[in-house]
């Protein structure tokens, strides 16, 4: 039923997508659709919160435990994107419904992204306390970087699930050769320097 309710509702979006439809879908009765999931509104969030959990859990396992900072941040970045092009629906449910059908279902996606970045960040700071920037980087610093990341991986996903589009593969492939070189110096406490900005006058 589930299943069913992500396909109609990725495809069709939320306002068009019917119980009618997710039933005949689904195989089942309207009537049995109704007995589990009271609402389309209920439906759709167990939904959300499904395939957040899915994409979550896909990212923990790929990633390489006890690996070399670059190589758990590879990991994972594959995890992720071969999750999103396994399960489009799912992804489009996730990152084109949900933002756009009102605050309960974007707090759901904003929960997601919340895990994802403090995972990211604290496979972040481990890479920091074992190099040059432990002195440099303190926490904002390192979950801004993550945020970043994040972002970057979503927009990627996008583009990797057009048609002609980069393979999961490729796209994480990217991501590292734009995150990785610049990352790896901020690792070696060679970042940009900031004190080259002048500073608004007050």
């Amino acid at each position: 039923m589930l299943d069913a309710a992500v396909r109609a509702f990725a495809r069709s979006g939320y306002q068009h997508a019917s119980m009618d439809d997710i039933a005949e879908l689904a195989g089942v009765s309207k009537p049995l659709v109704y007995l589990y999931l009271h609402s389309k509104e209920e439906l759709f969030a167990a939904c959300i919160r499904r395939e957040a959990a899915a994409l979550v859990a896909a990212v923990r396992v790929a990633v390489e435990q006890g690996a070399s900072a670059d190589r758990q941040l590879w990991s994972g970045l594959s995890g992720f994107f071969t999750h999103t092009a396994a399960h489009p629906d799912g992804w489009t449910l996730l990152h084109v419904q949900a933002r756009t059908h009102g605050r309960p279902f974007a707090r759901e996606v904003a929960a997601m992204r919340e895990e994802l970045v403090a995972f990211v960040t604290q496979l972040l700071a481990v890479a920091a306390r074992d190099n040059a920037a432990r002195e440099r980087l303190d926490r904002a610093d390192v979950a801004a970087i993550a945020y970043a990341l994040v972002g970057a991986a979503e927009s990627l996903a996008d583009w990797a699930g057009d048609q002609g589009g980069p393979s999961a593969q490729e796209a994480a492939a990217t991501l590292m050769d734009f995150a990785w070189a610049g990352l790896g110096n901020v690792l070696r406490g060679e970042g940009w320097a900031r004190e080259a900005v002048p500073h608004p006058a007050g």
